[in-house]
């Protein structure tokens, strides 16, 4: 399995993938079951242990990557990366 940087900058960067089919889900306390669901689309930048997003209203925010859960394409339902029990 890829890095998870090597995935988000694959998806955002790779002209033959669609941005538009793929949703990142992370640990987001205080969210239905503590998780959260966002379209990579609304990645804004991609760091070694961390990527920011921008929210509806434009506010951006900065999720470290061990709080990321999977990474998918809902088109075809693969899963793309999925964070291993430690």
């Amino acid at each position: 399995m890829l890095p998870l940087k090597n995935i988000f900058t694959k998806i955002l960067w790779d002209r033959r993938l669609d941005i538009e089919d793929y949703v990142v889900t992370f640990i987001h306390r205080g969210a239905p079951s503590d998780l959260k669901t966002i379209p990579v689309k609304s990645v804004r930048k991609v760091g070694k242990s961390w990527f920011t997003y921008e929210d509806e209203e434009g506010v951006e925010f900065c999720i470290p990557m061990h709080r990321v859960k999977t990474v998918m394409n809902l088109r075809t339902g693969e899963i793309l990366w999925v964070k291993r029990r430690t």
